[in-house]
């Protein structure tokens, strides 16, 4: 399907809820920027329309769309095709859409690698422990692998969760341990990345883990926070004078690679960012 010449295109992010997203904010800049045509909004879906919205994906006028919770592993089965790396990562939140055929694919694992090389800390040898067990989890877990990560830990309240990510993702070499303060503690210094890939620490006074364990980390590590806003974890890891990151620069990086996959064309990653920026801080 061709961007050049077309008047009216659309993109969307499916997903239930949506409208906390600034997708659309960073995206339509995206497409302003280069003079592209189509525009991006917000399509909210619950589970029992799934189905109908991918069938409208099919539609002449429809790029393709994003997709997240919970939808990301339930969209496989409306899909024409999937991806390898969205199969490995057991999730798809990005759809394209080729002459009514509809590709998965999953962006979240290079944004996650795209967002951490924004830091400009050096990744190698560093030892990492995964906050979670979930989707978010395992593209952290595939990403820090295609970095060269060889000693990744993941700690998660349900060990057979955690069992069946570690199953999903051999041959990689993933130490468990539960995320009982007293394991946390064993393992925290010898950590110096620490992920928090759950959706504790959201609200203001939630954070997944005792703060006060933060201060067995060693002096280098480096603590990220899934969420684009600034969390109590980050705050608490800031005051410890330890490197942070939350999930704005992953949210920008995969919604760039999603933007090519889309339009064929680079991604105005800087007018993104500072078009995620400006959404973000009028939510705060």
């Amino acid at each position: 399907m061709s961007v050049a010449g077309s008047t009216s295109l659309r993109l969307g992010l499916i997903g239930d809820p949506v409208a906390h997203s600034i997708s659309p904010a960073l995206q339509n800049a995206g497409l302003v920027a280069l003079g592209l045509p189509p525009s991006y909004t917000l399509w909210p879906t619950p589970s029992a329309e799934l189905e109908e919205r991918i069938a409208s994906l099919r539609a002449p006028d429809v790029l393709g769309a994003n997709v997240t919770v919970p939808h990301k592993l339930a969209v496989m089965a409306y899909l024409d095709e999937v991806t390898p790396l969205a199969q490995q990562a057991g999730a798809v939140n990005t759809i394209v859409h080729r002459g009514g055929h509809l590709v998965g694919d999953n962006t979240d694992v290079p944004g996650f690698v795209a967002g951490l090389l924004v830091t400009g800390l050096d990744m190698a040898n560093r030892a990492a422990l995964i906050l979670g067990a979930g989707g978010a989890a395992r593209a952290v877990a595939l990403a820090l692998s295609e970095m060269g990560l060889e000693q990744i830990t993941i700690a998660n309240r349900t060990p057979e969760r955690a069992q069946a990510l570690r199953d999903a993702l051999a041959p990689l070499s993933l130490r468990l341990i539960p995320s009982d303060p007293q394991a946390l503690g064993a393992a925290l210094p010898q950590i110096t990345l620490l992920v928090n890939a759950t959706a504790a620490g959201w609200l203001p006074g939630e954070a997944p883990l005792p703060l006060a364990l933060l201060d067995l980390l060693p002096a280098d590590g480096l603590v990220v926070d899934l969420t684009y806003r600034d969390t109590d974890l980050l705050a608490a890891a800031r005051e410890r004078r330890l490197a942070t990151l939350d999930g704005l620069p992953m949210l920008i990086h995969q919604g760039a690679r999603a933007f090519e996959l889309w339009t064929g064309r680079r991604a105005p990653v800087a007018v993104m960012r500072e078009a995620a920026l400006a959404a973000r801080a009028a939510r705060t």
